[in-house]
Order: C-alpha cells, then structure tokens, then sequence
C-alpha cells in the first residue's frame, strides 16, 4: 500500500535521500518548496514518490528494490496519481531516479508501457570558473531589473504583463514571501513587459537552482546569458552556489551554462509515458 506523507512529516525521508541526487528531491522533503510525497509507510518509509510542485514531474526516493512499494506503483499511479494530473491539465506521466539503482527498476515497472527516456544534464557553478568575459551586451531598450516585492507588487500598474512573473515564482514557490526570503532573481523588462526571468526555483541551504525562461518573441538576444551572469554574480558575493538542470537536448540553455562557466556535475535518466 501506498500512503501520502503529511507534510509535517516530510522530514522522515530525510534519511532515504541521496546526498548527490536531485537538488529539487532535497528542497521539497525539507520543506523550502512545495511538494508532496508517497510512501510505502508513513512511520517508517523505506521507499518513495516526491510529486513536485511546479508539476514538472516525480523523483523516486530510497529503496529501489522494495517490493511491498514497488507491487503498489502502478495500481497507484493508474488510480490516484492519473486522475489528478488529468484534472490539471497534464498528459505525461515523468519520472526520475534519485539514485541512478532506480533506473533498471523503472524500465522493469513500466515495461508495459510506452516509455520514453531522456537525458537531463546538472551543472555547478564555481567562482574561479567564472567568465567575466562573456558577458553579452544587449540592445540599450531591455533593462534589467532585481525581482523584489515592489515590482512583484506592480502596485503602480508600470508592468502590463505582471501576471507572466507571478506564474513563474507561484510555479515553484508556495508564496511570494518565500521566495523572497529564501530566492534571489533578476528580470528583463522591454516596453514595460517582463520579458526575460532567472530566478531561484528551488533551494537548500546556500545553493540555488535556476529557472530561466524568456519568451519566444524575444529569444536569441542574448537575454538568458545577461540574466545568468546578474544571478551567479549575486550568488557568488553573498556566498551562495547557482545549480543549473536542463535536458541534455537543451541546446541554448546548455550554451548559456557553459558560456557562463558552469562546470557539469553529473547526468541522471528521466522517463516518461502517457497517463
């Protein structure tokens, strides 16, 4: 049987997470992100399904070789786990190790199902390794600005599309006042738009995980990598690290991480198939 863990309980996982794996695992069963969690027993779990809050998928936590767990999954997945994702709109089933024991075991779980898999790519970024250098030039009409509560607030209405920023930050963040006590962030605004967003998605302890995104009219301008060089820069001086995780097919958001100085820390599978 598979059970939701309260809340409050999260902590009880803290003991089957590995300590390389996923920053984002770390930054929900912790409590800095919203999230929630499936295990094989509520008291004691042994093994378990992190749901992430942004919907961006799941991570399978400690043992992958937990039968009372595994012989669960997909009754539970099928019952409780697809109708839900359907309510809100989400088609794919996606799913990652924590640890790389889980691959096999998710490939022998689902073998009866269409599978896709990916490669997904984590990048660190160390100060020595810092490129100065590369800092882009941008046309003189984009302005960059800190993400702080007066302009999330929009109070004077200067942003006409405040809304793309508050789906961001909500995306990842339970509130706006969480964010803004435990992330950091930085916008391009053009013609009063925000345009261009990097900010902490998740975080534990001193490391920040980006979310980058700009919007698509507005892409190939270098805008991303200007943003990027403002968010480590604010890292790096206050004594923080940036964690960068993008899909190994991510061409640009590869090249904005390697052309900022971002050394690649290690590679994990994902999975996914239709609910």
């Amino acid at each position: 049987m598979i059970a939701e863990l309260h809340k409050d309980d999260f902590h009880k996982c803290l003991g089957i997470l590995n300590e390389q794996g996923q920053l984002e695992a770390k930054a929900i069963v912790t409590g800095i992100n919203p999230g929630r969690i499936f295990v094989d027993n509520v008291e004691t779990p042994k093994s378990g399904l992190i749901w992430l809050g942004n919907n961006d998928g799941f991570i399978f936590i400690g043992n992958e070789k937990n039968d009372q767990f595994n012989n669960a999954l997909n009754p539970f997945i099928d019952h409780v786990i697809a109708p839900e994702a359907k309510e809100i709109g989400l088609t794919y089933f996606e799913g990652i190790g924590n640890h790389e024991q889980w691959n096999k075991t998710i490939e022998m779980l689902f073998e009866h199902r269409t599978l896709g898999i990916w490669l997904q790519r984590v990048y660190l970024f160390k100060k020595e390794n810092y490129k100065d250098q590369s800092v882009p030039k941008i046309e003189e009409r984009y302005t960059i600005h800190q993400i702080n509560k007066p302009l999330y607030e929009n109070k004077n209405n200067s942003i006409k599309n405040i809304e793309f920023l508050h789906s961001k930050i909500l995306a990842f963040w339970s509130s706006p006042d969480c964010f803004f006590r435990k992330g950091i962030g930085y916008c391009i605004v053009h013609d009063n738009e925000i345009v261009s967003v990097c900010f902490s998605g998740f975080v534990v302890d001193h490391i920040h995980c980006i979310d980058i995104e700009t919007l698509e009219i507005h892409q190939g301008k270098k805008l991303a990598q200007r943003l990027a060089h403002h968010f480590i820069k604010d890292c790096y001086e206050n004594n923080m690290v940036a964690y960068w995780d993008c899909m190994d097919g991510n061409k640009p958001s590869i090249a904005v991480a390697e052309n900022v100085g971002f050394f690649r820390l290690f590679n994990y599978v994902g999975y996914e198939f239709l609910f």
